[in-house]
């Protein structure tokens, strides 16, 4: 019996190939592309979540209430580990863990002739026992006790002296001034691990290093707790709420809390709302579940539209089975094993067009995604794609060509049967589909706001060079060399980079000061002749310049501060931050130095020419990039030869801001796109049914007088209507996603009605392009052929 249902299945195939493929490939299509967004969830889903001990993992967050505020951040005190694992016992391990260079740049490093620019990090003892990094040699409990001990990476260690072996004791030379020694060599991190790093450090030599971390009321590092077993989270987060209180007063207006947040989960929950973590990565995670299932449906529905617009063809076959004495049972079965076959072949398909379209999908999305074929895992679950879609695909056309009543199935009045049904399936899928089309607008609307909105300073031939070697004692050389190098138009200096600041202060006070306000800061550290080099605009005064001895001690602030200090006259306004006292001889106006998901926050800016890292500024003359470029590596080699010469533009910077965004609105475009494709598809397979069914009609009317185009009207306006009809339903859900979506930017478009007409447009024009098509083919047929009887 199953031999002979198989054999039929492939008959029908056969017979009617142009819906056999448009069945196969629609699903192929929309598996595959369901698949690529699995993989990419599953990958990031997986991120964080091998450490053993990752259910007691921890990271410290702080909270702060001021002004009817609530802001949070991961930035902590440089002693608060050590002091959490003393002063509270359901701390079993705690560690720092603060950049060695700059944010966003890579140290340099010598050793045995070899030179190379790694990524390291300041940790505390514990951190190599709290955290899964696999040690291969040393010993994780001492390995970073010593001032001059360094952990470096398999890659490292096989970079710089062939093997992990070979590496062990060996010195290594940190920015061409601080020996350290080999104590340990690790496994290289996964990708799946959301700290990269290629060595780390003992926290010893931070806090010697930097001076300002013993202060508690300063705060910059991470901080990261192991609780002990059995110990519940919220108590022991209830126990370090108010410990800073141990070390600092209270002030007027403010309120500083400690939170923890559980490790695994900071990756995809990373941004916080009103002082808690609420959303991140989790959203587009989220977002492109929602997505590959959206997906999915469409494809599904395209194979009931085409198998119960099919089921009319195949009427007299379910009469005579019937006649002859076919159960309803088996022709259901026989119908679903149908089904089956097609999903089969179209993950059998679409599995080709995974590993084909593989590395496309990588290079989109940054990720070294693998399909995992060795895993059982990997082939249940595509198994139970295969039975899901097949079986969810199939129901209705089995119980529906199964249902059929035998004389009205033989004498051909189904043509009408289930034309709602997939009336209503064609609506949806359109639906899908526009929603799809418009959330691709917004994006890249949005995204073409970010590029384009002046940002308050000029982005454009600004480059960024890191302080790092000599580059920290003989940095007026340099600017005095690199200002002579044809092209370089200006060059100043900044402890982090324009679209990186952000360190904080509350401790700006001046004269007048309303009592109880306290104020939130963004401070910054610049050289001289910052204003003209990053371009930006002063609201009145001037720059700091070298001219004025006084200077050293005086701040611009801008626009916001103004208005947040409520000063009516801000030129020679004196100002207090924390016992450095002088006056503010600029305002800048108001620029981006964050991403535009937050609003501008109150700046101050203090001078200070002999800061020791941090970022080199330099201003380039349009279209002298290239000789200047090779005139500031000269410079860097004959005064800082031990270190390579790098650098970064600023637009390269900006970009790295709104990476996740700019990745959502390619792969919407790519399965908006993919959604409308296989959508039409269905659309294509029901135009031939229609013009099929309604050949005779056709002749009749051509015969009394009918012309093309009014033939291609009687056939092409029904599929509008229903596209017209998904138009209403899709815009009202579409803007609501997309507003909430608007709603993390803190500047951004106002959705406009035009997009969404262009999306319905877009998805009329296409649809019609496809009907019309079949349309004209059955318009242009001859009468005699198609009124000649059977």
């Amino acid at each position: 019996m199953i031999t002979n249902h198989f054999k039929s299945t492939w008959r029908f195939l056969m017979k009617d190939r142009i819906f056999s493929l448009l069945n196969i490939l629609g699903l192929a299509l929309g598996i595959c592309a369901s698949l690529f967004i699995l993989l990419w969830v599953q990958d990031e889903q997986r991120v964080d979540h091998f450490h053993s001990e990752g259910d007691r993992l921890f990271q410290v967050y702080s909270r702060n209430f001021y002004e009817g505020k609530v802001e949070a951040s991961f930035a902590t005190q440089g002693l608060l580990a050590e002091e959490l694992k003393i002063n509270v016992p359901e701390i079993a391990l705690a560690s720092g863990f603060e950049y060695i260079a700059a944010p966003g740049t890579k140290s340099n490093l010598e050793a045995a002739g070899k030179t190379g620019k790694m990524l390291g990090f300041y940790v505390g003892d514990d951190f190599l026992s709290m955290f899964t990094y696999p040690l291969l040699l040393g010993d994780k409990a001492s390995a970073l006790s010593s001032p001059d001990g360094v952990a470096i990476s398999r890659m490292m260690a096989t970079h710089f002296f062939g093997s992990p072996k070979n590496a062990m004791g060996q010195t290594i030379r940190l920015e061409a001034m601080e020996d350290l020694h080999v104590t340990a060599v690790f496994e290289d991190l996964p990708a799946y691990s959301s700290q990269q790093f290629d060595f780390l450090r003992g926290w010893a030599p931070f806090m010697a290093q930097n001076a300002w971390a013993t202060n508690w009321r300063n705060a910059s590092p991470a901080t990261f707790i192991l609780l002990k077993p059995d110990t519940d989270p919220e108590s022991a987060e209830q126990k370090i709420k108010d410990f800073l209180y141990q070390y600092i007063d209270p002030q007027p207006g403010v309120r500083q809390e400690l939170a923890l947040q559980a490790y695994p989960s900071r990756y995809l929950n990373g941004v916080f709302k009103n002082g808690y973590p609420s959303g991140g990565r989790i959203t587009y995670v989220r977002l492109f579940t929602a997505l590959a299932i959206f997906i999915l449906a469409i494809a599904c529905i395209n194979f009931m539209n085409l198998a119960t617009a099919g089921a009319v063809k195949r009427a007299k076959e379910v009469g005579l089975l019937k006649t002859i004495g076919a159960s309803r049972t088996s022709l259901a079965l026989r119908y679903l094993l149908e089904a089956l076959v097609l999903t089969g072949a179209a993950v059998v398909v679409s599995l080709a067009l995974l590993f084909m379209l593989l590395p496309l999908f990588q290079e989109l999305t940054g990720k070294q995604l693998a399909i995992p074929i060795a895993t059982a895992r990997f082939w249940l679950g595509l198994s139970g794609i295969w039975l899901a879609v097949g079986l969810a695909s199939g129901s209705y056309p089995a119980l529906y060509l199964s249902s059929l009543n035998p004389l009205r199935a033989l004498k051909e009045k189904t043509a009408q049967s289930g034309a709602l049904f997939r009336k209503g399936l064609v609506v949806f899928q359109f639906s899908l589909s526009i929603i799809l089309m418009a959330a691709m607008l917004v994006f890249q609307r949005q995204m073409d706001f970010i590029q384009h909105t002046a940002i308050g300073y000029e982005r454009s031939n600004l480059l960024y060079i890191p302080i790092e070697g000599n580059l920290a004692t003989d940095y007026e050389a340099f600017k005095a060399q690199a200002t002579a190098v044809p092209g370089v138009l200006s060059v100043s200096k900044m402890r982090n980079s324009p679209t990186y600041i952000e360190h904080h202060t509350w401790g700006i006070t001046w004269p007048g000061k309303p009592p109880g306000t306290t104020l939130s800061f963004t401070d910054a550290v610049v050289g001289y002749d910052f204003v003209s080099t990053m371009r930006l605009q002063l609201k009145e005064g001037r720059d700091f310049s070298s001219n004025f001895g006084m200077d050293t001690s005086a701040f611009l602030i801008n626009e916001t501060a103004v208005r947040a200090m409520g000063l009516q006259q801000p030129l020679g306004q004196s100002l207090d931050w924390d016992g450095r006292q002088g006056q503010v001889i600029g305002v800048l106006e108001d620029f981006h130095f964050n991403s535009m998901h937050h609003t501008i926050e109150p700046l101050i800016v203090r001078l200070d020419e002999n800061w020791s890292w941090g970022t080199i500024l330099i201003r380039i003359a349009p279209g002298q990039i290239t000789p200047a470029l090779k005139g500031l590596e000269q410079v860097n080699k004959a005064l800082n030869p031990a270190i390579p010469f790098t650098y970064q533009f600023s637009d390269w910077e900006f970009s790295k801001l709104y990476h996740s965004e700019q990745l959502v609105s390619k792969l919407a475009t790519c399965f908006a796109v993919l959604a409308l494709t296989v959508s039409c598809l269905g659309l294509f397979g029901l135009a031939t049914f229609t013009a099929t069914q309604r050949v005779k009609e056709i002749g009749v009317r051509k015969v009394l007088g009918a012309s093309v185009v009014s033939v291609v009207y009687l056939l092409s306006a029904g599929f509008i209507r229903l596209v017209l009809l998904a138009i209403f339903i899709a815009a009202p859900i579409a803007w609501w996603a997309m507003n909430s979506w608007l709603e993390d930017f803190a500047y951004r478009i106002e959705i406009q009605w035009w997009m969404f007409a262009l999306a319905g447009s877009a998805a009329v024009v296409i649809a019609l392009l496809t009907v019309s098509g079949q349309a004209m083919r059955a318009a242009m047929t001859n009468p005699v052929d198609s009124l000649r009887d059977e």
